[in-house]
């Protein structure tokens, strides 16, 4: 029962520290954290757009994150590195957070939505589905969803290739909740491929010689 119960304590506990890095890090476009413990430490990878606000002058804003971290959760011996994310517009967190960025400055919901929408699907994506559910225009929850390209449902390929992240922002009328999927190319590996045969590069041919030079020559 305790393995089982310090398996539910570290889960809890990595979730809150999910959504302690989510609106921490909201300024420097946070796309999500790797986490890995050992028995020397826990090392944190963060996959930021703008490493520079995390870093901070001097690196004065990675020490203060880890010290915060390091007391807050009780992680022993926190390292905390900063990744930059190379394709944002293909990370289903960035873009959830930019949604709700746009929402909560006043952009209406639907013209947010069909903006990233064109980021994601300008920057190669397979497809994406954004759905936005709440009291989106009365005083009656509802949702709207927003498709482009091809999103697979279920199997293998869905597991595979669909990427997905959630998050939410207060309104006047109620809370959004904003849910991105974003279906990647090229992930899934081909059955087979064909492969063009070299071509070989032609010999020069020699002419055999004829009987009568033969004769020729041997008298």
């Amino acid at each position: 029962m305790s393995a089982v119960r310090n398996i539910l304590k570290n889960y809890s506990r990595n979730i809150e520290l999910e959504e302690f890095l989510t609106k921490h890090l909201a300024e420097a476009g946070y796309g999500g954290a790797d986490i890995q413990r050992s028995h020397v430490g826990t090392r944190i990878t963060l996959y930021v757009t703008k490493p520079g606000l995390v870093i901070g002058r001097r690196g004065t804003g990675i020490r203060q994150l880890t010290e915060l971290v390091e007391k807050r959760y009780g992680l022993p011996n926190p390292q905390i590195s900063v990744l930059e994310v190379q394709s944002p517009e293909l990370n289903p967190t960035i873009m959830a957070a930019r949604i709700a960025q746009s929402v909560a400055r006043g952009t209406a919901f639907r013209r947010a939505a069909i903006w990233v929408m064109n980021l994601i699907m300008g920057a190669g994506a397979m497809g994406c589905e954004i759905a936005i559910s709440g009291k989106l225009r009365s005083e009656r929850s509802h949702f709207e969803k927003y498709k482009a390209g091809v999103v697979p449902k279920s199997g293998y390929t869905a597991t595979l290739t669909v990427k997905e992240a959630t998050t939410d922002v207060l309104m006047k009328l109620g809370l959004y909740g904003i849910k991105v999927k974003i279906a990647l190319k090229d992930v899934v590996p081909k059955d087979f491929e064909l492969l063009e045969k070299p071509t070989e590069t032609a010999q020069p041919s020699v002419e055999e010689p004829k009987r009568e030079e033969i004769a020729n020559t041997q008298n």
